[in-house]
């Protein structure tokens, strides 16, 4: 090893301790708000392993996410300004000291959900791989996370895919207050390795030669294409799990706490330095000074950059802005223009894809059974690795996809059910939704997920969910729900050149259908709602696969002497309420048609907002008509009436309007 590489090992490792005691500091004097988790004794682990990587590499990292930053080249600076909470922060002030991430030096972000980073690893040496790149990702992680799905999905992918991936675990003994061996069936993490056939190494985490030269090696085969290695660094922590957090100690003794600080990283380091004369006591004091200097300007820094104003929360969390809409003229009449063609809904979605992935490189599409479709001609011929056909592994591919997403590319997964959004939750939600508001807005997620709706066809309560009310209340994503064959092209055009995470939510039932698609290129704007008939009575408000119910019902309520106008919002987020204030202007009367359940849903929300901005336009109650709240059974006898056709339709707008 080099002097300068060694020498550089001291400083970095210095530049972690001392941030974080200076962390500690000023959390104790109040000056850091939140909880602010240290790895005082880890050093040699985190330096070790970034300084075996290239600067081009990434990482992902923990909740205890200082350590992994500074030591891959991180400004000081702003990270401390970051845990102050401060405009100058890396973050802009929106992460704070678990959620820290500088995209210039290729740390992709820290974590709060325990194991999140290592699916996020997964994506990126998938788009490494995509790119034509010989970069690599490392994901630490702690042996708490080894127990986590998360962990075992990624491993397998990884493996399977012989991804450039880097898995390494920071076993510090301790899940929080746990010790390993009352939560994890190994006493080394790395056997588990064997599970999906890559190599497991046990490295001395308090020794950071044995850690570079391990990472090193590791890596020297992941870019060889030889897959990824699982590494496990037994190291400590002296600290508790948290400041500030209330968790109390006595949970291990004082005496194991010395008996590792006798082979303290920094300690260990510093005097093989000076026993191999590759550096001299003077130097080293001098090595301190500059750190404990360059510490001292982080916190000025911190301390002078201001706090955020308050309506700074409501920035970074679109990279592609929605314009709100301020008038009808946002609506169209929903029927495509121009030349069109007869074609089903299921096979413009394809169409889509396969046009978008002709003209983008960066498109790949995951999916499990990816291989059927393929083989049946869904997407024509394309280029190696552009379709990934994943293992059983929602939460892991999900995971997965942000990742690539982070780092070039424009993933489209087909989650084929839309229950099976349930699986992959935390991917979406804490990683898809929120990693460009919690970053400061230094990333972009590029994210299709297509979700099929499986209702109405005796698949019975784990297979019949429509979920895009629950996903309405998360913040930072979009959300579409086609109804026409040409919204379905149309849509997902306009998805995948978004450039944040859109979920397009597909009715099973409306698979099959046909009707005209415009030829060309024809995205369909998001925000903009389509009226599908227009009358002066009543308007109607219908979502997804309700559309076709409502425009049935609406021709048998004209024969009936009730005019209604029929509104196919297209997206709910965002969602075109100028349009709809609009025709309730006219016709002074709204029923929301929505399959999903009643509370808290789609129709509760559109029925609510009226309210809130158009209640003088409005002569009488909105009106919803939904499926009850109640588990979908098989038998059909029971399953059928739940839904709203167009039968409870008319018999619901007459018995209301009787009313």
């Amino acid at each position: 090893m080099s002097t300068p590489v060694a020498i550089e090992m001291q400083r970095r490792m210095l530049r972690v301790r001392h941030f974080e005691d200076e962390a500690r500091r000023l959390k104790d004097e109040g000056v850091v708000p939140g909880p602010v988790h240290c790895s005082t004794g880890q050093e040699a682990t985190v330096v070790g392993a970034c300084l075996a990587l290239r600067e081009t590499d990434t990482i992902t990292g923990t909740h205890r996410s200082h350590g992994h930053p500074i030591a891959k080249g991180a400004a000081l600076a702003p990270l401390m300004a970051e845990l102050l909470g401060r405009t100058g922060g890396v973050c802009r002030g929106r992460g704070g000291s678990m959620h820290l991430a500088d995209f210039a030096v290729g740390s992709l972000g820290e974590s709060g959900i325990v194991g999140a980073g290592l699916p996020v690893a997964v994506g990126a040496g998938i788009s490494a791989r995509v790119r034509g790149s010989d970069q690599l990702c490392l994901s630490f992680f702690g042996d708490g996370a080894s127990n986590q799905g998360t962990f075992h999905e990624s491993l397998n992918m990884a493996a399977v895919w012989k991804l450039p991936v880097l898995f390494l675990c920071e076993n510090n003994r301790y899940a929080a207050t746990t010790p390993i061996e009352a939560a994890t069936s190994v006493e080394d993490i790395s056997v588990r390795a064997a599970g999906y056939g890559i190599p497991g190494v046990i490295v001395d985490g308090q020794d950071v030669r044995a850690v570079h030269e391990a990472v090193a090696h590791a890596a020297a085969r992941a870019r060889a294409g030889e897959g990824p290695t699982l590494i496990e660094a037994k190291t400590y922590r002296y600290c508790e799990h948290a400041d500030g957090e209330g968790i109390p100690g006595g949970y291990r003794d004082a005496a194991e706490v010395d008996r590792w600080r006798e082979r303290d990283p920094i300690t260990l380091h510093r005097e093989l330095l000076l026993s191999e004369s590759a550096s001299t006591l003077a130097e080293q004091e001098a090595l301190e000074k500059e750190v404990t200097d360059e510490i001292a300007a982080a916190v000025r820094f911190a301390l002078d950059s201001p706090v955020p104003e308050p309506e700074a929360a409501f920035e970074e969390l679109w990279a592609t802005p929605i314009a709100r809409a301020t008038s009808p003229e946002t609506a169209t009449a929903g029927d495509p223009g121009g030349d069109v063609r007869e074609a089903g809904y299921l096979e413009a979605i394809y169409e889509a894809e396969r046009e978008e992935m002709a003209r983008d490189p960066n498109i790949i599409l995951i999916a499990e059974d990816i291989g059927m479709l393929e083989s049946a001609g869904a997407f024509g011929p394309v280029g190696p690795n552009r379709l990934w056909s994943a293992p059983i592994s929602e939460s892991g591919f999900v995971g997965a996809a942000v990742g690539a997403a982070m780092t070039g590319l424009r993933p489209v997964v087909d989650l084929m059910i839309a229950s099976l959004m349930w699986v992959a939750m935390d991917p979406i939600i804490s990683q898809a939704a929120r990693s460009r508001g919690l970053f400061g807005g230094q990333t972009r997620i590029p994210l299709v997920i297509r979700a099929g709706m499986w209702y109405a066809s005796s698949y019975a309560a784990h297979h019949s969910d429509r979920p895009y009310p629950m996903f309405m209340n998360i913040p930072g994503l979009k959300i579409a729900v086609p109804a026409t064959p040409a919204d379905a092209k149309g849509l997902l055009l306009t998805a995948i050149r978004d450039d944040d995470p859109v979920l397009v939510f597909e009715d099973k039932g409306l698979w099959t259908t046909r009707g005209p698609v415009p030829e060309g290129d024809a995205p369909v704007a998001f925000g903009r709602a389509a009226i599908r008939r227009e009358g002066s009575d009543v308007t109607l408000v219908a979502i997804s696969g309700a559309v076709a119910q409502a425009l049935t019902a609406a021709d048998t309520l004209a024969e009936r002497g009730v005019d209604c106008e029929v509104i196919d919002p297209r997206t709910l987020v965002p969602l075109d309420l100028a349009s709809i204030l609009a025709s309730v202007a006219k016709t002074r009367r709204l029923v929301v048609v929505d399959p999903a359940n009643r509370t808290c849903g789609a129709a509760a929300e559109i029925s609510a907002r009226v309210v809130e901005e158009g209640f003088d336009l409005l002569e009488a109650p909105p009106l919803r008509i939904t499926t009850p709240d109640v588990q979908i059974p098989f038998a059909p006898s029971m399953e059928m009436p739940l839904y709203p056709d167009a039968p409870a339709i008319v018999a619901a707008v007459e018995n209301w309007r009787v009313g």
